[in-house]
């Protein structure tokens, strides 16, 4: 039997298109680094893949997460190692919101089953799928390490806590009054880095 060296997984696929910072992210980023001594640029990778995340459509595509490699003067695995452990960064595609919402004790017993089913209903999907119009993408994650104002859920950047389902319309009615007026209301990763 012959082995072969090829990775044949759906994660593991460069898409073959240009990725670069804005300049404006560039200099974000540049600073940031800044922060860290000569050869410790790797302290820096879980702010850049946020802003890489964010810069490039929601998701690390293989081409970001080698683009972020080279950019902190790492291997892309370390990159691949860091991006595909923590939750936080999606290997595919999401809404331009993604809701994640606590699934653990705390909050299962203070409500929060009833705020993903009100969530299920009123956005018309189940966690993992995204809304057609492309908006809001909805997970359940474990502890989001609010326990004390359970139940709790963060949008991107974002944790509101002490939820009730009238509380979670208002929250998605400013979502999309914010993406109809192109605010952004400073809650891009870039913004909370530098």
């Amino acid at each position: 039997m012959e082995h072969s060296n090829i990775i044949n997984h759906h994660h593991i696929k460069k898409e073959g298109r240009p990725v670069a910072f804005t300049s404006e992210v560039l200099k974000k980023v540049q600073s940031l680094l800044g922060r860290y001594p000569e050869g410790r640029q790797k302290s820096a990778l879980l702010p850049v893949l946020h802003m890489a995340q964010e810069e490039f459509g929601g998701y690390l595509s293989v081409d970001a997460m080698d683009y972020v490699a080279t950019l902190l003067g790492i291997r892309p695995i370390e990159v691949y190692e860091v991006a595909t452990f923590y939750s936080m960064f999606y290997l595919e595609k999401t809404g331009r919101y993604v809701i994640e919402v606590c699934r653990t004790g705390p909050c299962a017993i203070s409500g929060g089953e009833k705020i993903t089913n009100h969530l299920r209903e009123v956005l018309g999907i189940k966690p993992g799928e995204t809304t057609a119009d492309g908006l809001f993408t909805l997970r359940e994650v474990e502890c989001l390490g609010s326990c004390g104002t359970a139940p709790v859920m963060q949008v991107n950047t974002e944790f509101y806590e002490q939820l009730t389902p009238d509380k979670v319309d208002r929250i998605l009615g400013e979502l999309r009054a914010n993406t109809n007026s192109g605010n952004t209301n400073g809650s891009s990763w870039a913004e909370k880095f530098c």
